[in-house]
């Protein structure tokens, strides 16, 4: 099965970042963040991946190519040119990284990569998140509704302090620090998706997350998988230092390797 990964947006909430490399290029305790999520779906058996390039999608490229030698010990002659890999690094992935321009739209860039997909059901995902969502749970569900997609549904924590007011309230009787979150389920990403689904997608100026997620759903295709675990986008500055200070801690909650 192959696990594919949107990962050519200019990530401009964190532009302190991504001015000078794509979004999930941007490091988490010493590696891309794209790599804690494909050692997420690997740890699940999955090895393949095809990863949608558009934004500075040669660092992407770059890093791939360059793996085995960025992770292990070199040793150069500089007298003949030779290099050897004195503890090479290896993981079980074939990576394919497809360019599918700079200014296209997720859906945009799922169809253009639909040659390279293949004909099974596959998995999909965003390059700037991280979860422990159970992929083996996730297929489960997916099979079971027979549906054209599920997606992992998940309950953001809060972020700020709730009040509780009445509508002509003025004194406060309840404060939360940073709730749970209200109860609604949002769209956390990590797909299960068959390739049908791609017929929904019209061109390159079409989101994903509009009109063919809308149109599977109207056909009751659509289907959510409930995730109750962790759940972390990276879209400002404050999330990346925040998964940083949890990688540092030893207390990533999305490292199940």
């Amino acid at each position: 099965m192959k696990a594919v990964i949107l990962a050519g947006g200019l990530g401009t909430r964190i532009s302190e970042e991504t001015n000078i490399r794509p979004k999930p290029m941007v490091e988490i305790g010493g590696m891309p963040i794209i790599w804690h999520i494909m050692k997420t779906y690997s740890h699940f058996g999955v090895h393949e991946f095809v990863v949608l390039c558009g934004y500075k999608g040669h660092i992407i490229k770059d890093f791939f190519a360059n793996y085995a030698m960025r992770a292990s010990s070199v040793e150069i002659d500089l007298n003949d040119g030779s290099m050897k890999l004195l503890d090479p690094v290896r993981e079980p992935w074939k990576v394919t990284l497809v360019d599918t321009g700079e200014s296209t739209m997720t859906g945009g860039r799922i169809k253009r990569a639909r040659p390279y997909i293949g004909d099974d059901t596959f998995l999909l995902t965003y390059g700037d998140g991280v979860s422990n969502v159970n992929i083996d749970e996730l297929l489960a569900a997916h099979r079971q509704d027979d549906s054209l997609v599920t997606l992992t549904a998940v309950q953001p924590p809060g972020r700020f302090g709730a009040l509780a007011l009445g509508e002509s309230q003025t004194k406060v009787t309840q404060f939360l620090e940073k709730p749970e979150g209200d109860g609604a389920w949002i769209n956390g990403g990590y797909f299960a998706v068959e390739p049908e689904a791609i017929d929904f997608i019209d061109g390159d100026e079409i989101s994903w997350e509009q009109q063919p997620l809308s149109g599977i759903a109207h056909q009751g295709k659509l289907s959510a998988y409930k995730h109750k675990g962790f759940w972390q986008p990276m879209d400002t500055l404050r999330d990346k230092q925040y998964l940083e200070s949890l990688w540092h801690d030893r207390a990533a909650p999305w490292k199940v390797w």
